[in-house]
């Protein structure tokens, strides 16, 4: 009686230790394509990612690069102080997005040049996403608008 309860009890275990890996696979399968990695410019510029490789860039605006040019396509450089990437974004651009301010752009970095599906500007003249501070600071251009360091 005692190696039955046994036995079931070896049974039971066996088959929750299933159930918790079969779990885990599904949910790291489904979460694969939400998952997108930052890159500052200089980052980008040495080690350049594979071309099906989706991740979020981010950066300040190049002054003097922003270019509209025919229907909803935008191009401009994006840049961290140490390195800039061309970009290039068709659709359009929230309302503070000028050269000069903070971006992240989501998208894949193409034969040079960084193809943008989503550009996100910021939202107040204080904001800006913390990867982009980390890689301002880490190349020692960033200003804190609040007059700290």
């Amino acid at each position: 009686m005692k190696s039955l309860k046994k036995q079931r009890r070896i049974q039971v275990i066996a088959l929750a230790a299933v159930a918790l890996v079969v779990s885990t696979a599904l949910i790291g399968y489904a979460m694969r394509d939400g998952i997108n990695f930052f890159r500052a410019p200089s980052q980008v510029m040495a080690e350049p990612p594979a071309p099906t490789e989706v991740f979020r860039i981010g950066g300040l605006v190049e002054e003097g690069t922003l270019e509209r040019g025919q229907g909803e396509t935008v191009r401009f450089r994006v840049t961290d102080g140490g390195a800039s990437v061309p970009v290039t974004y068709t659709g359009v651009l929230p309302d503070l997005f000028d050269e000069g301010q903070g971006m992240v752009g989501t998208g894949r970095y193409i034969n040079g040049t960084f193809e943008a599906s989503e550009i996100l500007a910021k939202h107040d003249e204080s904001y800006m996403p913390r990867e982009v501070v980390d890689a301002l600071k880490e190349q020692g251009v960033y200003k804190d608008p609040k007059g700290g360091s």
